[in-house]
């Protein structure tokens, strides 16, 4: 059986629980990282030597980095729907995965941590302002791209919405007045009709 190695309030283990939800996939999910800890312990380091979550033990083939766990099972158990087979289809929605991850997840971590993980004596007022400015601007260019059509490649639900849906539900969580991007809030409604992104993703933040 599958396992899963990752607590549920972290935005990267999300992604594959996500995936896992979606493939209908029988799976162990065991706790680990934050409080729960046990990623430091030799036999973890051994598994993933960042100290990080998620891993997966896929009857003995461990792989951990969110991004590519995801790829993997959607390769794996979904080639022509969550795993696009058209090459060029692949790549833009591999496009939007990496954009995801290099781009919106420095800025949204910036508002994200102050205002939902510290007490407001200990949060930087400037630093808010400016991830929420950075990552404004990265959703417009979201926003954007959704323009005329329900999903961001091909049509339909893939590994492009995966690793992108899960930065769109911390930012329409936070507790702040977001401004009015209509394709992205209509494309988060898509999402949220989907029961294992409410079940994975769409989790009260903390």
């Amino acid at each position: 059986m599958l396992k899963i190695w990752g607590r549920t309030n972290s935005l990267n283990v999300q992604k594959a629980m996500w995936a896992v939800g979606e493939l209908g996939l029988a799976h162990e999910r065991i706790e680990a990282g934050g409080r729960f800890g046990l990623v430091g312990e030799d036999w973890f380091v051994r598994m993933n030597p960042n100290k990080r979550v998620p891993v997966i033990d896929d009857e003995g083939f461990v792989l951990w980095e969110s991004h590519a766990i995801v790829r993997y099972l959607a390769a794996k158990h979904a080639p022509g729907t969550l795993w696009p087979t058209d090459l060029q289809e692949r790549a833009l929605a591999e496009k939007w995965m990496d954009w995801a991850q290099s781009m919106l997840g420095g800025p949204l971590w910036s508002v994200f941590f102050p205002l939902i993980r510290q007490p407001p004596a200990q949060r930087n007022q400037q630093q808010i302002r400016q991830g929420f400015e950075g990552s404004a601007q990265l959703f417009a260019m979201l926003d954007a791209a959704l323009a005329g059509q329900d999903w961001l490649v091909g049509g339909r639900l893939s590994i492009a919405e995966l690793g992108v849906g899960p930065f769109v539900h911390r930012w329409m969580a936070l507790p702040v007045q977001r401004p009015a991007m209509p394709n992205l809030e209509a494309w988060y409604r898509r999402l949220m009709e989907r029961p294992a992104y409410r079940e994975h993703v769409a989790l009260p933040p903390s």
